[in-house]
C-alpha cells in the first residue's frame, strides 16, 4: 500500500489547489418536455410533506400526553395530500431523447479508426463508487488484469468500525480474487488509491483535497454504490440511491476530462411493466419531491406511507432506482452518461475464476440453504424464466459500454439491459433442477438432511409445507440442542431464510421481457479480440455446467469448505439419502397405520385386498 499512497501524494502535487465548479448544463428540450410533466405534481408532494410535518408536530405532544390520536391525523393528512396528486400510469419517453437503440456500426477489420478497449483505458484513471461491493470488486480486478496500462483507479472507500480507508483497502486486495494479481503482477495493485468518503454524505464526504484530484484526473466514472437491500426503509434508500447519484454527478460536473460516467441501475426498476425497454420511463413521482418528503416527514409517518408511495413496485430498492435514473437524465445534461441495468447478478461465469460470489444475497443464499437441506419450498412460478446474469458479464459490459460512449460522442443517454432471458433463457424448475443435482454431487461439509424441494403455486398447500418441513422439524433441533447444552440455531435459520424467501417471492411468481437491443448492437461494434476478453455474450452460458460451478464457488468462497473434504461428505450424502428414504417409509406406514384405526370401512377395503392378494399368490405356482 506503500506505492498506491506514493502514487497518490505524487498526483496530488500536479493537481490545482482548487477547481471552480462548472453550471450543470441544461437538459434537451426533449427532456425539458418531459419534466415539465412532472412539475404538475411537485408542489403537491411538498405541501403533503408540510401538512405531514404539521400534524407530526401534535403527534408528539399529543404522544408525551399519551394520547395516540396524533399519529393517525398525521398519517391521515399526509395521506389525503398524496392522493390528489397520485401517480398515473407511467408512459415511456419518445426514442429520440432517452436511449433507444442509436445506429451503431458493425466492426469491420480495415477500420482503421477502432480503438481496442484495453488501449482506450491506457493512461487513463477511473473513479469507482461500490468498488468493495461484490461488483465493484469484480470491475477493479478485471480492469487491472485486462487493461495494463490503466493509469490509477481511485476506489470510494468508507471508513468502516474504526478502520482506515487504507486498511480497508489492503484487505480488499488480499481477497481471493486478486489472487493471480497478487502473483503474477503485484505491482499493478499499487495503482488503486483509495479515496475516503461516505455516499450519504453531503459531497459524497470526500474532503476538497481529494476532489481537486478527482476533477483533474479522472475520465471515467463507475457509479455501483447502493443499497442493495430490499427491506430497506425508504429514508435510507433514498439517502443512497438517489441523493448519493446526485451528489456524485455534480462531482462530474466539475471533471475537466469526463469522458464517460456508467450507472449501475437494476432491470427491475421498471417491474411494474411487463415489457421493459431500453428506455427511460416516465416515474411516478418527481424526485425532488421524494427527496423533499424524507426531508420533511419523520420516519416513522414516512414508514406508513410507504406503500402508499411505492404503489406496485415491490421494495424501495426497485423504486428508488427507477427515481434516480430519470433523475440522472435531468441533472446529467451534456456528460456522457449510459446506463447499464442487470438483472439478478449471481457467481461469476469465468472470471477472475468461475464460480466465485462473496455474498448470500439472492438465489445463492437459497441454494446455500437447500445445499444445507434446510430448505424444501417455495412459492414459485416453476415455467417462468429465472433472468440471472453472472457478475462477469455484467462488468465487462459496463466496461464495454463505457468505451462505446467516450469513442462515439452522442447526445442520448444509452440504456443496457445486461439480462439472459432474451438471448438465452433459463426457466425455474430447470434452474433447481440444476441446482439439485450439483448440491447432491459436491455436497456441503455438515448437511442437516438431504437435499429435496418443490416449487409451488398453492400457497396454502406451501405454507403447510413450510410449517411441516422446515420450521417443526426447525423447533425439534433446537429442543434437542437445548437438552445437551448447547445453542439453539435453527429457528432463527429458519426466520432468516423466510425474510429472504420472501423478498424474491415476487421475483420467482412473475415474468418480463427485457428487451436488449443496446447490448446485442454494443457487441457487434467490438473486434474479435475484444470480445474473447471482454466477454457479454450470454449465449455462450452452458446453464448446466454455469450452476454446478456455482455450487462449487459457494462452496469454496462462502462456506470455506475445500475440494479434499467432497469424499467424506458424498459418504455422509449417501447415508442421509437412506435415512431420507427410511423416514419417507415409515411416515407411510404411521400415516396408513392411523387411518386404519380411525375408518373401519378402509379397514375392510384393506383385509379384502390382502386376502384377494393371497389367494392370488397360491395360485402363480399352477400358472
Amino acid at each position: 500500500m506503500s506505492h498506491a499512497a506514493a502514487n497518490k501524494t505524487e498526483t496530488e502535487a500536479a493537481t490545482n489547489s482548487s477547481l471552480k465548479q462548472s453550471p450543470p448544463q441544461p437538459a434537451n428540450s426533449h427532456d425539458a418536455k418531459l419534466l415539465n410533466g412532472t412539475l404538475a405534481r411537485t408542489n403537491g408532494l411538498t405541501h403533503a410533506a408540510s401538512a405531514a410535518v404539521n400534524s407530526s408536530s401534535g403527534y408528539g405532544s399529543a404522544s408525551a400526553a399519551g394520547s395516540g390520536a396524533g399519529s393517525g391525523g398525521a398519517t391521515s393528512s399526509a395521506s389525503a395530500s398524496l392522493a390528489a396528486v397520485a401517480p398515473s400510469t407511467a408512459l415511456p419517453l419518445p426514442p429520440s431523447s432517452n436511449g433507444l437503440q442509436m445506429p451503431y456500426e458493425r466492426f469491420r477489420a480495415d477500420d482503421s479508426s477502432y480503438v481496442p478497449i484495453a488501449q482506450f483505458y491506457a493512461g487513463r484513471s477511473v473513479f469507482i463508487t461500490g468498488g468493495t461491493g461484490f461488483m465493484g470488486k469484480v470491475l477493479v480486478e478485471k480492469l487491472l488484469r485486462s487493461c495494463p496500462d490503466i493509469r490509477n483507479i481511485y476506489l470510494l472507500i468508507r471508513p468502516k468500525r474504526g478502520q482506515e480507508v487504507s486498511a480497508r483497502l489492503t484487505e480488499l486486495l488480499n481477497a481471493p480474487l486478486f489472487e493471480s494479481l497478487r502473483q503474477e503482477k503485484p505491482k499493478e495493485l499499487s495503482k488503486v488509491i483509495p479515496i475516503s468518503g461516505d455516499i450519504t454524505s453531503e459531497e459524497l464526504g470526500i474532503s476538497e483535497k481529494d476532489q481537486n484530484l478527482l476533477c483533474r484526473n479522472v475520465s471515467v466514472v463507475f457509479h455501483s454504490a447502493a443499497t442493495v437491500k430490499f427491506d430497506e426503509k425508504l429514508k435510507l434508500s433514498v439517502t443512497i440511491n438517489m441523493l448519493g447519484t446526485k451528489r456524485l454527478v455534480e462531482l462530474c460536473h466539475r471533471m475537466l476530462s469526463l469522458d464517460a460516467l456508467i450507472h449501475v441501475s437494476t432491470a427491475y426498476c421498471n417491474c411494474d411493466r411487463t415489457d421493459v425497454s431500453e428506455v427511460i420511463y416516465a416515474p411516478p413521482y418527481n424526485p425532488d419531491d421524494i427527496i423533499s418528503l424524507i426531508n420533511w416527514l419523520p420516519e416513522d409517518i414516512l414508514d406508513q406511507l410507504t406503500p402508499r408511495l411505492i404503489g406496485k413496485r415491490p421494495n424501495t430498492y426497485t423504486f428508488t432506482k427507477a427515481l434516480a435514473e430519470h433523475m440522472l437524465l435531468k441533472e446529467a445534461g451534456n456528460l456522457p452518461v449510459a446506463i447499464v441495468r442487470p438483472s439478478i447478478v449471481t457467481a461469476s461465469l469465468n472470471e477472475p475464476f468461475a464460480g466465485w460470489v462473496d455474498n448470500f444475497n439472492g438465489p445463492t443464499g437459497l441454494v446455500s440453504a437447500l445445499a444445507k437441506g434446510m430448505f424444501r419450498t417455495m412459492m414459485c412460478e416453476k415455467n417462468y424464466v429465472a433472468d440471472m446474469v453472472p457478475v462477469d458479464i455484467v462488468i465487462n459490459l459496463m466496461i464495454a459500454a463505457a468505451w462505446r460512449t467516450a469513442t462515439r460522442k452522442s447526445n442520448n443517454l444509452l440504456i443496457y439491459n445486461c439480462c439472459t432471458g432474451q438471448r438465452n433463457p433459463i426457466i425455474w424448475s430447470e434452474f433447481v433442477k440444476h441446482a439439485m443435482t450439483s448440491v447432491r454431487k459436491h455436497p456441503l461439509e455438515g448437511c442437516l438432511w438431504y437435499p429435496t424441494g418443490d416449487l409451488r403455486m398453492n400457497r396454502p398447500m406451501n405454507t403447510l409445507n413450510c410449517i411441516a418441513k422446515h420450521f417443526l422439524p426447525a423447533y425439534i433441533l433446537d429442543g434437542v440442542a437445548r437438552i445437551m447444552g448447547k445453542k439453539p440455531f435453527v429457528v432463527n435459520v429458519q426466520n432468516k431464510i423466510a425474510k429472504a424467501v420472501e423478498c424474491l417471492e415476487y421475483f420467482a411468481t412473475r415474468q418480463w421481457r427485457f428487451k436488449d437491443d443496446n447490448v446485442h448492437a454494443l457487441l457487434n461494434t467490438l473486434s474479435p479480440k475484444d470480445r474473447e476478453i471482454f466477454v457479454f455474450d450470454v449465449r455462450h452460458i452452458n446453464w448446466d455446467k454455469y450452476v454446478e460451478r456455482y455450487v462449487l464457488g459457494f462452496r469454496e468462497f462462502l462456506f470455506k469448505q475445500r475440494p479434499e473434504s467432497l469424499p467424506a461428505s458424498r459418504k455422509r450424502m449417501l447415508r442421509l439419502y437412506y435415512l431420507h428414504q427410511l423416514t419417507k417409509l415409515v411416515a407411510v406406514l404411521l400415516t396408513w397405520r392411523f387411518l386404519m384405526s380411525r375408518s373401519k370401512r378402509l379397514n375392510d377395503l384393506w383385509s379384502s385386498f390382502l386376502e384377494n392378494a393371497l389367494k392370488m399368490a397360491r395360485l402363480i405356482p399352477f400358472l
